[in-house]
């Protein structure tokens, strides 16, 4: 059997690595564009910002040790330009002797990836303007400071490299600004959450221009739509990719709209005989059953696995993806798993949603920092779709468990059974996530009755802003024109509180209101809880949006 995989970074080469494994005789040929493969493509911002320091740290694997270990034909610098699906052959260009060439196929395997997405913006072409996706652009990217010596930096993108970009130039000594055309950083993450995220990088002395976007690069910067100027030595542009499928557009290989690559759970095309994973492809989001793309690391190497199993004649199928990210941003971390908030909306999905704040570890131990932990469920059921978590300590561990969750179908009840790991150190007896599916869970049963930090724009005068902290915390500041009544004081002044209003309560996170609002239940007073407390209307606030309260 000779199989051909097109592309050999993660993708193509974890697929070559596991063709091997299953089969000891294949003929296996990899062909990459580049003069690199299975490079670590997610650690590339890390070495312009020097935390990586050596670049071949970043190789994974040379040509020649993958060529040893595996006995595949490495292939480097030699690009696909069109595939002959009648005759089971590939049109490939030698990039070093300009020579074309045919070479056939038994199996064809797609891994060609996805490029970023250049908008044509009027000086994009300039020597100063980069993007990031491989080897060639890291290093071209880090001489370029090295002999340079910029001071001031410009991305335009607030995704998930955008920000890590921004992090590491950050790092390595530049004024950096960050250009966003939608009104919050990392599309999965919903506004509300990216509003810490916001004020965190601010924080941080770089600029943020949201809902800003670029139209020029000139010597002096960046131009925004508005008029602003942004002053830049040097732009990276990461805006988002798109998959690298040009040279399948004449093939019969059946392409999405956005030219991504259309596969069945085993991997396969339309095509008989030729497969297709990675950046480049259509996969199935498992809560919603719709297609998506989801150009992430994780997806690809097991997409590799899956496809290598299904030319071995193993019975094994990709189920879809989920979405679940993390990235650093500074010293914060953000961690997203299934759907948003803003995809339910759009989507006419039904949902409920709850946001809780916890420490990382135990409150009497030294050194704890606060998430915010925000889940999406399904009324009734509890079924969790999706969460987010943003925070500096432990977040990767707990997006990981509610990634776990969503992929299995569990529901907030079931968080609040989980047995997590507990040492003073580490978390609280009972876990960030065991406490997010406590709110949760009081919220689908009515011990919880919530009011949103959105549906303060509608609150009437037949309500009252209710803050229950201490005199001292109210007097640092609260919402609108609350009173205040000390949780601790309470039961003994209930006849000095309104009955005919419905009591907005809140206080710092939600916890004691929660408790004043069992008390007042109790007593006859109708009321509801302000989910995220003061400690999240702040930062939304913090963040310029507004509520008319």
């Amino acid at each position: 059997m000779k199989i051909l995989i097109i592309g050999g970074v993660a993708g193509g080469a974890g697929a070559a690595a596991r063709l091997r494994r299953n089969d000891e005789k294949a003929e296996i040929i990899m062909i990459e564009r580049g003069k690199f493969i299975s490079f670590a493509n997610c650690g590339l911002p890390y070495y312009i910002g020097g935390v990586i320091e050596k670049k071949d740290d970043l190789l994974l694997q040379t040509p020649e040790a993958f060529r040893a270990r595996f006995n595949v034909d490495v292939r480097t610098e030699n690009e696909a330009l069109a595939v002959d699906i009648k005759n089971k052959n590939v049109i490939i260009k030698n990039l070093i002797s300009h020579k074309t060439y045919k070479e056939s196929y038994d199996i064809l395997v797609l891994s060609p990836g996805a490029k970023p997405i250049k908008p044509p913006i009027q000086g994009a072409d300039r020597e100063n303007v980069y993007t990031l996706r491989n080897m060639n652009d890291v290093f071209t990217i880090k001489d370029y400071i090295t002999e340079k010596k910029p001071k001031t930096a410009a991305v335009i993108g607030g995704g998930y490299i955008g920000l890590e970009m921004a992090d590491n130039l950050f790092n390595a000594g530049l004024s950096v600004s960050i250009i966003e055309a939608m009104s919050h950083v990392i599309g999965p993450l919903d506004g509300d959450m990216a509003a810490e995220v916001h004020n965190h990088i601010r924080s941080k002395g770089v600029s943020l221009f949201l809902a800003s976007r670029a139209v020029g690069i000139d010597e002096a910067g960046v131009t925004l739509e508005n008029g602003n100027k942004i002053k830049a030595d040097i732009v990276i542009m990461s805006i988002g990719v798109s998959p690298e499928t040009a040279f399948l557009r004449d093939s019969g290989i059946a392409l999405g709209p956005r030219g991504d690559i259309i596969v069945n759970k085993e991997l396969k095309t339309n095509t008989e005989d030729v497969y297709a994973l990675g950046d480049a492809v259509q996969v199935t989001n498992i809560l919603t059953g719709h297609p998506q793309l989801v150009p992430l690391a994780s997806p690809a190497n097991k997409q590799a696995r899956i496809v290598a199993d299904v030319i071995a004649g193993k019975k094994v199928k990709y189920t879809g993806a989920q979405g679940t990210a993390i990235a650093k941003i500074f010293d914060m971390t953000v961690g997203v798993t299934g759907l948003s908030e803003t995809h339910l909306m759009s989507n006419n999905i039904q949902y409920q949603k709850s946001v809780t704040y916890s420490a990382s570890n135990a409150s009497y131990y030294p050194g704890g920092t606060s998430m915010a932990v925000k889940l999406l469920f399904e009324p009734g059921t509890g079924r969790l779709l999706g969460g987010q978590i943003t925070g500096k300590k432990g977040v990767d561990k707990r997006v990981d468990v509610l990634a776990t969750a969503v992929r299995h179908n569990m529901t907030v009840f079931d968080l609040q059974e989980l047995e997590l790991a507990y040492a003073p150190p580490y978390s609280s007896a009972k876990d960030p996530l065991n406490m997010a599916g406590y709110v949760a869970g009081n919220i689908i049963e009515g011990m919880c009755k919530p009011i949103y930090m959105e549906e303060l724009n509608n609150i009437t005068e037949d309500s009252i802003l209710f803050d229950i902290r201490t005199p001292e915390e109210f007097g640092n500041g609260t919402i609108g024109n609350a009173i205040n009544f000390e949780l601790d004081k309470l039961r003994n002044n209930l006849d000095n509180i309104p009955r005919n209003k419905e009591l907005i309560i809140f206080c710092r996170i939600g916890l004691r209101a929660h408790i004043a609002q069992q008390i007042l239940e109790q007593n006859g007073f109708k009321t509801r809880n302000l989910i995220g407390g003061y400690r999240f209307y702040e930062q939304i606030k913090k963040d310029n949006i507004t509520f008319k309260v």
